[in-house]
């Protein structure tokens, strides 16, 4: 079975919600990774519910995939960007994050997603990281029953510089039915794992993958031939492994010119996969 391609929506900041499902669609993608922001199916507006069940019905027409993604920055808090996370010293604040996520599941419901994807956060100065350790597990068992309750995949992110910043964190998670969301840029910035070995060593917990070009050690999400990735070899991986939910193109800094980033990033996966096609002479 071929690799499924999916572009995030956070890449297509300036575009209407519609348009960008639609541009998406037209460049030949099975799927949309779709971050809910206050422009793009914003969880907290009163038409929350009829928001989502249009456009399940738009990407039930153009035959698109879904992943949800919880990553908005100023969503929760105009004046905090990321803010209240499940690792917030205030108690009301990781309450508030945690019901974001389960309206994201909810969301996740009606769109028929195949994932829910979310992080731990950034403790501040002064907390206590074991404590802090204590309130994400809180989070993360609530999130994952209600997740399972409603038949959604819910997947943790380990990002740079938050409390689960790697795959190891990861690993030393034990929250039942808490599945993998993994960013493979992010091996390169964290130098943990290369990130072919990363899709082989945890594919059976993995329930979405986010894939761009980054340069060793700087979190930045480029497009593809500007970094140190080593894009064939991770396809190569997740094919060797079956993968066959969406593979995510994120390049949240490429909204200015979403027209001709999302058709030119799936051509180059795509030439990526015709290479590996061809026969050797």
């Amino acid at each position: 079975m071929s690799l499924r391609f999916a572009y995030n929506t956070n890449g297509t900041a300036n575009h209407r919600l519609a348009d960008a499902v639609d541009l998406i669609a037209e460049a030949g993608y099975q799927g949309v990774a779709l971050t809910l922001d206050i422009h793009h199916l914003d969880p907290f507006a009163e038409h929350w519910v009829q928001d989502a069940q249009a456009l399940s019905s738009r990407l039930q027409r153009l035959g698109l995939g879904v992943v949800i993604e919880t990553g908005a920055r100023f969503l929760l808090d105009p004046k905090a960007k990321h803010e209240p996370t499940l690792v917030s010293g205030d108690a009301a604040g990781r309450a508030r994050r945690v019901g974001f996520l389960k309206r994201a599941i909810e969301i996740g419901d009606i769109l028929h997603a195949e994932a829910v994807s979310f992080w731990a956060g950034v403790p501040k100065p002064g907390i206590d990281h074991a404590e802090a350790r204590h309130w994400l597990n809180e989070g993360l068992v609530a999130v994952t029953e209600y997740a399972r309750a409603k038949g959604v995949v819910p997947c943790l992110e380990p990002e740079p510089g938050m409390l689960i910043e790697t795959l190891d964190d990861f690993a030393a998670l034990s929250v039942d039915g808490l599945h993998l969301a993994l960013d493979t840029g992010h091996c390169l910035v964290t130098g943990e794992r290369d990130p072919a070995a990363a899709v082989a060593e945890f594919n059976d917990r993995i329930g979405t993958v986010a894939i761009e070009d980054m340069k060793r050690g700087e979190h930045i999400h480029l497009p593809f031939g500007e970094g140190d990735m080593d894009v064939p070899g991770v396809l190569d991986a997740l094919d060797a492994v079956g993968f066959q939910k969406l593979v995510c193109v994120e390049l949240s800094r490429e909204s200015h010119r979403a027209d001709v980033m999302v058709p030119a990033s799936l051509q180059f996966l795509r030439d990526c996969r015709k290479h590996k096609a061809e026969p050797v002479h």
